[in-house]
């Protein structure tokens, strides 16, 4: 399977509902709270704001594959998970 089948699932789900791609994306956290008031107030701002943060995920996500993942933060980006484009970041833990 390609890397481009989830992405393209992931953009399909956020044409339908935009907080269901946000959740897949960022998980549960305030990304998807700051998602649903915008889905609310409009549907138009709650895709701006999805699709925004999908590609800042994609993009970071291969950045870090290639090596290129600098340290700034997105911003309006409150995820960790899609700061650093979903892969763990390294330090100590329990498995």
């Amino acid at each position: 399977m390609s890397d481009a089948a989830p992405a393209l699932l992931i953009v399909l789900i956020t044409i339908l509902f935009p907080p269901v791609g946000v959740a897949m994306v960022a998980g549960c956290g305030f990304d998807l709270f700051v998602n649903i008031c915008l889905t609310i107030l409009g549907y138009f701002p709650g895709h701006i704001h999805a699709f925004y943060l999908e590609y800042v995920y994609f993009d970071r996500r291969d950045r870090a594959r290639r090596g290129e993942l600098t340290g700034q933060q997105a911003p309006g980006v409150y995820s960790d998970r899609v700061q650093s484009g979903g892969l763990r970041q390294q330090g100590y833990g329990t498995l």
